[in-house]
């Protein structure tokens, strides 16, 4: 059985999310997603959307097999755990694939690192563009 692990925010889910999650499916037998803890995503602006609401979200997607919450300190601690095949990264997710497979090396563990570069080109495939386009129709005190 091939095991693959995708991550993510998932704030604000749309069809790019959905795509990047059904091509990682595509590539094993389980497809398990970890979930990032709001105390975690320093990489961009706090989620709207609370952690509980985001992981339930992506547990009720079709190409999910199983979902999890990250770790809150050591965001490795839940890979060390499912010892994936494969992991997946998103054409604009901020990992960077080498020093990504250097620290998995150092605790022993060697999955191959995807990145699925297909992305869905919708109007609104982007958390970033949601919020614009909120903030253009609304404005920012009317919301």
């Amino acid at each position: 059985m091939t095991r693959v692990v995708a991550t993510g925010t998932f704030d604000l889910l749309h069809p790019g999310h959905v795509l990047y999650l059904e091509r990682s499916k595509e590539l094993g037998d389980e497809l398990v997603v970890i979930v990032a803890r709001d105390v975690n995503v320093r990489h961009k602006p706090k989620p709207f959307v609370p952690e509980e609401q985001r992981l339930r979200m992506i547990k009720s997607l079709k190409a999910v097999d199983r979902a999890v919450l990250g770790e809150h300190k050591d965001i490795f601690r839940t890979i060390e755990h499912l010892r994936p095949d494969i992991i997946t990264l998103g054409f604009d997710q901020h990992f960077d694939p080498s020093h990504l497979e250097a620290e998995l090396s150092r605790r022993d563990l060697h999955p191959r690192i995807v990145r699925i570069e297909e992305q869905d080109l919708c109007e609104l495939c982007s958390s970033r563009r949601i919020v614009a386009k909120i903030l253009e129709r609304f404005g920012k005190g009317r919301i």
